[in-house]
């Protein structure tokens, strides 16, 4: 099951990713070509075989990956909570 991406994690993401798009853009083949390769390929593979802006279709797929993750780790937290 997905975690559940809250506004918060949202808005931290946006903030992250539209700082600097092309920078970050970059920064996130990078990153998740070393954490998750088949998931890198998938999201090329995706983004040049559609009519669509290739550059376009690979920042949704990154900024989805990154909202996923942060609340991963937000749940993560959660579940581990200990006082």
């Amino acid at each position: 099951m997905l975690p559940v991406i809250s506004e918060d994690i949202a808005n931290t993401a946006f903030s992250e990713i539209f700082e600097d798009m092309p920078a970050w853009r970059k920064r996130m083949i990078h990153y998740i070509k070393d954490e998750n390769p088949e998931i890198n390929t998938a999201i090329i593979e995706a983004a040049n075989k559609t009519d669509l802006d290739p550059k376009a279709v690979a920042l949704g797929a990154y900024m989805t990956y990154l909202m996923i993750e942060l609340a991963s780790k937000e749940n993560d937290a959660i579940m581990n909570f200990t006082e």
